[in-house]
């Protein structure tokens, strides 16, 4: 099929199970949050299973034809796997800039990171029972979680990065081995802290996908919409994804108003194209996002593009993303049909 459209990852978690107001009013938690949660402890998990399930049906019903679990059992994209690792102090956590340059408790690195169980394969598991589609688990990448730590213990960052690699490496063998058709990286900082990542962060995350054969994906973004609202217009770190070991990227065009033409650097990877505008609340028309893509189809073959939202969807009421979504899934039938024939 030309144009699968997808989630970047996130969908937006309901009121009743986690305090979105919390959740919006404050950076992404890199250490637990759970203060975060509606639910008392003893039921949390049945209750994040039920909203998982309301997540599922609703991209089924939507169009989506790549589902995700919409990360509902998260507080945030990195932290339920950061913070499950061998190594870690959780307890007495450290300080580390956030991407906007602000202190954010983070996990402090204590020991050796050795991954110590899988962590998302029963979420992937239960993702598959319930959808017949196409299914998409992802996790957080070595580099990023390197920088959102505080080292006490190894000699480098970079080396640090590098055990983090390993224990990436064991969970997506496991989540292809559990039947995940694609496993996505996120790795946010390599745009947000380009120089590290040129130094050491390329060659964590090829660390973490050596051996795999499945379909892997890499997402780099310029930070939640939600929280960080002005955005350059151009990656600081993108053609250098040529040479990562992933088979897609995902990347954010629409609120940056990104020149595609980079894309032309990425030769052979299919491209995430988020072509949906997560800091306004309007929703697009199906139109506007098909231009959207089109820009990107200047640079690159119809069959290497797959539509998505740009990152972090799950800050959005649920019935303006629902809606940008729907809009989203409409545009890829108006692609489909000025490109017949080349599926």
């Amino acid at each position: 099929m030309l144009f699968p459209t997808t989630l970047v990852g996130s969908y937006p978690q309901p009121e009743w199970l986690i305090d979105r107001k919390k959740l919006a009013g404050r950076f992404p938690p890199r250490v637990r949050a759970k203060e975060l949660w509606r639910i008392p402890e003893q039921y949390l998990a049945e209750a994040q299973d039920d909203a998982t399930l309301v997540a599922i049906r609703a991209q089924e019903e939507i169009g989506l034809d790549i589902l995700t679990d919409g990360e509902i059992r998260r507080e945030s994209y990195s932290n339920r796997f950061a913070t499950a690792l061998e190594g870690v102090d959780i307890d007495n956590p450290g300080t580390a800039l956030d991407r906007s340059g602000h202190p954010n408790p983070v996990p402090r690195v204590t020991g050796r990171i050795r991954r110590k169980h899988a962590v998302e394969v029963e979420d992937l598991k239960f993702l598959k029972a319930h959808t017949t589609r196409k299914v998409k688990i992802t996790v957080p990448g070595p580099f990023t979680m390197s920088q959102q730590a505080q080292n006490d213990f190894y000699k480098s960052d970079a080396e640090c990065a590098m055990d983090y690699a390993v224990a990436v490496n064991e969970e997506i063998r496991d989540l292809f081995a559990a039947g995940a058709d694609i496993v996505q990286v996120d790795e946010p900082y390599m745009q947000a802290r380009p120089e590290k990542a040129r130094e050491f962060g390329l060659a964590a995350t090829n660390r973490a996908l050596e051996g795999i054969t499945g379909t892997t994906a890499l997402h780099i973004c310029f930070g939640y919409a939600a929280i960080i609202h002005a955005r350059p217009s151009g990656y600081s770190f993108l053609p250098e994804l040529a040479g990562c070991r992933c088979n897609q990227i995902s990347i954010e065009t629409a609120q940056s108003r990104l020149d595609c033409k980079v894309l032309e650097t990425l030769p052979g990877k299919q491209i995430m194209v988020g072509c949906v505008d997560l800091l306004d609340l309007t929703v697009e028309t199906p139109e506007v996002i098909a231009e959207r893509i089109r820009k990107a189809l200047r640079y690159m073959k119809p069959e290497d593009v797959i539509l998505a939202p740009d990152c972090g969807m799950k800050y959005l009421p649920r019935i303006v993303a629902d809606g940008k979504l729907r809009s989203m899934v409409a545009a890829a039938k108006i692609l489909r049909t000025e490109h017949a024939g080349r599926a």
